[in-house]
């Protein structure tokens, strides 16, 4: 059987449950660990995306999550402490994860061609192979400038850059890890002016805090009126950004929906807190539908994120994981 993929811009609201299906149909055919697992649940056609099976996210720590004729380009992986409890995101179109992210940071931040893209996050180069170094190295090419690039723990050189980037006419956009942001704002550095992109985490470096706490922190102490966040992942090819609020917006490919901790294959109203579930139909050649360990909500087709929970909290998401 042939599959013609649309282009991501071509996939809309009002064809976004056909396209997954027919996503559906071809991973269950093509991808060998996802057609074992939806037929151990008994789902091998699905007549909506509520009766998608998804994909627990520590497959990608212990199986390659590839088409069996597809070969692939890079592998992308998670930060951890060990290379065993690292993620591998076997990519087989680079091209396709490039489309993804361009076209969402266009939508929702700002032209890359616009730009002056600086980014500060140290843990993410010491392990290598991450998807988020090689979305934000591509931006920093796109953007052409000089002042554009990684910048590590230097924060003097960090605040040097920034104010010649002032004198620019150009956007400054900062990509950075919680831990490294507090840093700069420990030093009470001046960053008004500057789109503020915090990719999450502490990586170990500092207490995790919530979100809205840490954005109080910056705001003030950057002097900026807003932090923007980043929510993607290694096992993703799609982000979700926010606007300053808590809360994050999808591109039109990619979809959020709130599980049942208790019973994964129902979902909870708007509102009602619950695990997140991510239908990414960037993720064409790997699995497109994948349960997160990460707990959230849904308000008028928007999702925040309150935090992650413990593994003994999930009922009936393990089956196949080794």
């Amino acid at each position: 059987m042939k599959y013609n993929f649309p282009r991501l811009d071509q996939i809309t609201k009002a064809n976004f449950e056909q396209n997954a299906l027919d996503l559906f149909n071809y991973q269950f055919r093509e991808v060998e660990v996802y057609r074992e697992y939806c037929t151990y649940l008994n789902v091998t056609s699905p007549k909506s995306i509520n009766e998608i099976p998804f994909l627990p996210i520590q497959f990608f720590k212990s199986h390659k999550i590839i088409p069996s004729n597809r070969s692939f380009e890079k592998i992308f992986k998670s930060s951890g402490t060990t290379e065993g409890n690292r993620s591998q995101h076997f990519i087989s179109d680079l091209n396709l994860y490039e489309s993804s992210f361009s076209i969402s940071f266009k939508e929702h931040i700002a032209d890359p061609d616009d730009c002056i893209v600086i980014a500060l996050l140290p843990n993410y180069l010491d392990q290598g192979d991450s998807s988020l170094v090689y979305m934000v190295d591509s931006l920093i090419q796109m953007s052409r400038h000089e002042l554009s690039g990684f910048y590590l723990d230097n924060l003097y050189q960090i605040k040097e850059v920034i104010d010649k980037a002032k004198c620019t006419d150009r956007k400054i956009v900062l990509f950075g890890v919680s831990f490294a942001l507090l840093d700069l704002a420990e030093q009470n550095m001046d960053l008004s002016k500057v789109i503020i992109i915090e990719t999450g985490g502490m990586k170990g470096r500092r207490k995790e805090i919530i979100r809205s706490e840490l954005h109080s922190i910056l705001t003030n102490g950057l002097k900026v009126d807003k932090v923007y966040s980043e929510y993607g992942m290694t096992e993703l090819l799609s982000q979700a950004y926010t606007d300053g609020t808590e809360y994050f917006n999808s591109p039109p490919w990619m979809k959020v929906m709130i599980r049942d901790i208790n019973d994964p294959m129902s979902y909870r109203p708007d509102g009602k807190t619950g695990g997140v579930n991510v239908i990414d139909l960037a993720n064409r050649f790997s699995c497109s539908f994948i349960a997160t360990d990460d707990l959230g909500v849904i308000r008028n087709e928007r999702f925040k994120i309150l935090g992650r929970f413990d593994q003994s909290d999930i009922r009936g998401c393990n089956l196949l994981v080794n």
